[in-house]
This record gives structure tokens, C-alpha cells and sequence, in this order.
């Protein structure tokens, strides 16, 4: 099926942009949060902001007939309004949007839950395909994102420290990935489902190292 891709994630699936600029999100913005049990890449809770129909729930968008787009903001998103107005920045279509909190594990047991990301699950031929940025809130000293490409060949392999205000940009559905935290404290992060427009590509390009 023929998507609109970014010409700047052909070459590695993932962008490693310059660090947030403005006001950082304070603490309190997610950790008043309501979060839910639900694992993803470890032992993980993720606090929806935006979800399919604005419901507290973090299952697929496909599971209620939808592409992961077009997404609707939670009771969570008020509580957020610098995080929030992150996400309104970019401009582009969006759909699960959610706050991470990953507790911390060996780096043995982190590698051990490398996965690729469904994204585009119901995505009709023909529009933008669907990627995921990351904004780092806290991280515990020595976190970071462990990468690889489709084949998951350890020689593909790229580790990109994480620290606060960091910004990522990953086509997950192409990349093997997962974080590893080693503690003591849990990791929070935001994760955004975009779509690939030219709102996300003018947002991109403003972001580039």
C-alpha cells in the first residue's frame, strides 16, 4: 500500500531533534494524572491525553474502527496544559496520545521486550502514515532508547541517551525499540501518534538539530 512517508526518516527511521525549547512541563502535570495498567515495552502505566472517542482507555484506535488519527482529548489532557499545548504546536493530525511511566528494570529484561509498534492498522492507501514522537519529562540518569531496524540485527543497533526535555521522532512500526531504565526512579515521557502531512513535515523541519 502506497503512504505518505517523511523523506527524513528514510534514512535511519528516526530523528533525534534538538531539545525543547519554552517552558518545561512541570511535575505535577504528570503526576496528578490517571494512569492505567497497561504494558507496553516493560512494566509500564500510560495516562491517556488523547484516546479514539476521549474515554480514560488506551486500547488501539482499530479496535474501534479507526486508524490511529483523528484522536479525542481526555479528562487527563486538563490537567496538562503545557504537554497539550506540545501536541497543538506540532499542527499535524494526531491520535493516542499518552504519558509513559516506566519503572526501571536491568538492561537484560528491558532488551527482552524490543517490539515494533502497530500504527497504521486500518490507515487507508493513499494517506499520511503514522509515526510517533516522544518528549522526555524525567528520566533517571543513564536512561535510553535502544533502536534497531527491521531486520532487529544487533549490527543496526543505536543508543540515544534520554534526559528531560529531549525530543524524538520514530517510525515504530519500522523500528525494533525499547527504553531501558535502569531506576531508581520510574521514567515519564509523552508519546504522540502524528500523521505525516505537511504540518509535520514544516514542525520537523522546525525542530532539526
Amino acid at each position: 500500500m502506497a503512504y505518505r512517508k517523511l523523506a527524513s526518516l528514510e534514512q535511519d527511521g528516526f530523528l533525534i531533534l534538538k531539545d525543547h525549547e519554552g517552558p518545561a512541563p512541570a511535575p505535577q502535570e504528570w503526576q496528578g494524572l490517571e494512569y492505567i495498567d497497561w504494558k507496553s515495552g516493560g512494566d509500564t502505566n500510560f495516562a491517556p491525553l488523547a484516546s479514539a472517542f476521549g474515554d480514560l482507555e488506551c486500547h488501539g484506535f482499530w479496535d474501534h474502527g479507526k486508524a490511529d488519527k483523528d484522536g479525542m482529548w481526555t479528562s487527563n489532557s486538563a490537567l496538562t496544559p503545557t504537554i497539550k499545548a506540545w501536541v497543538d504546536r506540532v499542527g499535524a493530525n494526531f491520535g493516542r496520545v499518552r504519558v509513559i511511566q516506566l519503572n526501571p528494570a536491568p538492561e537484560e529484561e528491558a532488551r527482552r521486550h524490543m517490539h515494533q509498534d502497530d500504527n497504521n492498522r486500518l490507515n487507508p492507501d493513499g494517506e499520511g502514515w503514522v509515526v510517533r514522537a516522544w518528549l522526555e519529562l524525567d528520566a533517571p540518569e543513564g536512561s535510553k532508547f535502544i533502536l534497531r531496524d527491521s531486520s532487529k540485527d544487533p549490527e543496526t543497533e543505536r543508543l540515544v541517551p534520554l534526559y528531560p526535555g529531549r525530543q524524538l521522532l520514530i517510525d515504530t512500526e519500522r523500528m525494533w525499540h525499547v527504553v531501558h531504565n535502569p531506576g531508581p526512579a520510574p521514567r515519564h515521557a509523552l508519546i504522540a501518534s502524528f500523521e505525516t502531512s505537511d504540518a509535520l513535515e514544516a514542525w520537523v523541519e522546525s525542530q532539526r538539530v
